[in-house]
């Protein structure tokens, strides 16, 4: 069964630490549940705990706080807590030349904690694609 909130996904973290894995069946759960905002704020409404790993935390945060903003959620007030932010820089990939590219495109909830990744960092194949998928212009500068 997939876990239905983002304390659930710590919780199984702690026993496995597949990290991705049950991230990855959280976003499948959620996006499942589009539409359905009561249901989906309640996936991310809960404070989730720590895991005692800084960039787990933070990423976490992110998390919640991007999917808040990303389906208009309320951002839950766990979000700030100050061991959700990192102090020096994580790129996701951590791939020098793509550095600038993460610098520039990477979205509010995850640059606020020095967390630099893609446009939009949390796609799954169950996301709603109906909601349109945040990309960066293919030609810079604009013509």
């Amino acid at each position: 069964m997939r876990p239905h909130t983002l304390h659930e996904v710590v919780e199984r973290t702690r026993r496995d630490p597949d990290w991705n894995h049950h991230l990855s069946e959280f976003l499948d759960a959620f996006y499942g549940a589009d539409g359905d905002t009561i249901r989906q704020a309640g996936f991310i409404g809960d404070e989730p705990g720590l895991l005692g790993d800084r960039q787990a935390d933070a990423f976490v945060g992110g998390v919640g706080e991007h999917l808040a903003r990303r389906w208009n959620l309320p951002i839950p007030a766990w979000v700030r807590h100050r061991d959700r932010y990192l102090t020096t820089a994580l790129f996701v990939p951590d791939e020098r030349p793509l550095r600038g590219y993460l610098l520039c495109v990477s979205p509010v909830a995850f640059r606020a904690r020095l967390i630099f990744t893609g446009p939009d960092p949390l796609q799954r194949a169950r996301f709603p694609y109906h909601r349109g998928v945040i990309a960066m212009p293919s030609t810079y500068p604009p013509i």
